[in-house]
């Protein structure tokens, strides 16, 4: 598969409404969407095809930023990259990904930062390691943002 259809896939995912990528993968793309993409391949081979074209998917998100209207809302979210069970065998993200934790307990994946305005537009995202304190990259998603920025806690 190329990148762009990997990138395709990874996007429409997102905003499909399936809970899982598997699911997904396995109902959409090789049961409905097989037309579309000849060169499909397993969903294990495509889930390792992923790292591949996460620079794209980074430039692809800047590209798609709102502007600053004053107010400016921040909050992190976990990427959980698999069962606490499975992390031993887990190896797609193994060198980035880190044990974290969060209000729901602990997890094996990243920490997703967004800032939004209050059209709910994105103007920042940052993904860090789980492990990552929530404070740190705060200065990084803020600077160019002028007037207000809420958090969380408010």
């Amino acid at each position: 598969m190329c990148e762009s259809e990997i990138m395709t896939i990874v996007i429409h995912f997102h905003q499909s409404g399936y809970r899982t990528s598997k699911a997904y993968y396995k109902y959409e793309i090789q049961a409905q969407l097989r037309s579309e993409f000849p060169k499909w391949v397993s969903y294990s081979r495509f889930v390792s095809l992923i790292p591949r074209v996460s620079a794209c998917l980074q430039a692809y998100l800047s590209s798609r930023q709102g502007p600053c209207d004053g107010i400016s809302i921040i909050d992190s979210t976990a990427r959980r990259m698999c069962d606490n069970r499975r992390i031993a065998r887990y190896r797609v993200f193994a060198q980035t990904a880190a044990h974290g934790k969060n209000s729901m307990g602990w997890f094996y994946g990243f920490k997703l930062y967004l800032v939004v305005n209050t059209r709910g537009d994105l103007l920042h995202c940052l993904c860090t390691p789980s492990n990552c304190d929530d404070r740190q990259p705060v200065p990084a998603l803020v600077e160019g943002l002028f007037d207000k920025v809420y958090g969380d806690k408010g």
